[in-house]
């Protein structure tokens, strides 16, 4: 094989090409052509596959999911009955606007039957949350250890949800003076107008 042979060849009249030229020509037309199949057919189609097989992937992930979901479908409901039958109680345990003067006299009440003297109860402005409104009261009462430990117990023990925070206690110059207390009192009115709906067509509504 020398170079010199390919002066006497003509390109367009392959049967003066020398035997070894003849097969570089071939391999490189065959090298050309795998290359070219592979680049224009066989590569989209594995990307194609690639992207497919991502896709049954997700799928079945999303499928096994949601099985998952319908599976536990009775024991979701089941929570939800009961969810609702809470939030019922709890409900039950907020005043309206008719029923917090009343709810007020009955704090109030509750540390003057244990002895207290009320040196301020002053309501606060109301803070309106999601589903309900936050009603504080600031108290300042004075009263031995006992009677103020029974007024906490009685706020506790009062039919709708009264909560204390805040509180201070001071003690007296003396062994004979009266401790002095003073705290936040809030209690909780729920909205009259809306408290819970379902987002479908049957949705369901607990009102005031």
């Amino acid at each position: 094989m020398q170079l010199s042979d390919l002066q006497d060849v003509d390109i367009a009249d392959f049967s003066t090409w020398p035997h070894w030229f003849r097969w570089v020509i071939i391999f490189l037309v065959g090298a050309a052509l795998l290359y070219s199949g592979y680049h224009f057919l066989i590569e989209p189609e594995q990307q194609a596959l690639a992207k497919m097989e991502r896709t049954e992937k997700q799928l079945r992930e999303s499928f096994l999911i949601k099985k998952e979901q319908v599976v536990n479908l009775p024991a979701y409901r089941e929570q939800m009955v009961e969810i609702q039958d809470r939030f019922g109680v709890v409900l039950k345990q907020l005043p309206n606007k008719t029923e917090v003067p009343a709810l007020l006299i009955d704090i109030s009440q509750a540390g003057l039957s244990r002895g207290l003297v009320f040196n301020q109860f002053k309501p606060g402005n109301p803070r309106t949350e999601e589903f309900y409104v936050t009603l504080p009261i600031s108290v300042k009462v004075s009263g031995t250890y006992h009677q103020l430990a029974e007024f906490i117990s009685d706020l506790a023990a009062l039919p709708r949800i009264v909560t204390v925070g805040d509180m201070v206690i001071q003690g007296g110059k003396n062994k004979s003076t009266a401790l002095s207390m003073t705290a936040q009192v809030f209690t909780y009115q729920y909205l009259e107008e809306q408290i819970f709906e379902k987002k479908d067509s049957g949705s369901t509504r607990v009102q005031g």
